[in-house]
């Protein structure tokens, strides 16, 4: 386990769906991705993020109860800019003893 977890206590997982206005296909595949990339990588949380062919973002986040509890927050109420997120749908959320990734990325 690593040094954060430690100090962080419980290590959580979650899976996510995002719906909603997300400005992401007509100017770019990557657009929305980014801004979830940065905000993942700020709180320090690991997992990935994609879009979907419905035109949902879907994702994991792993780490820190606390941190993947702001993740959640900040995929339920910002997202990225010029996006309206209707809903968040949040799926699989349990503790587990390490981490399944070692960064956060993209996946296409």
């Amino acid at each position: 386990m690593s040094a954060l977890a430690k100090a962080s206590g419980a290590l959580k997982s979650v899976d996510y769906e995002v719906f909603g206005r997300l400005a992401l296909i007509v100017l770019s595949h990557y657009f929305p991705n980014q801004y979830t990339e940065q905000e993942a990588k700020k709180l320090g949380v690991v997992g990935w993020v994609k879009n979907t062919s419905q035109g949902t973002v879907t994702g994991q986040v792993q780490g820190p109860e606390e941190k993947v509890n702001e993740m959640k927050s900040w995929l339920s109420k910002v997202g990225s800019p010029s996006s309206r997120i209707d809903k968040t749908n949040f799926s699989n959320e349990k503790e587990i003893s390490k981490l399944d990734f070692s960064d956060f990325n993209t996946r296409y």
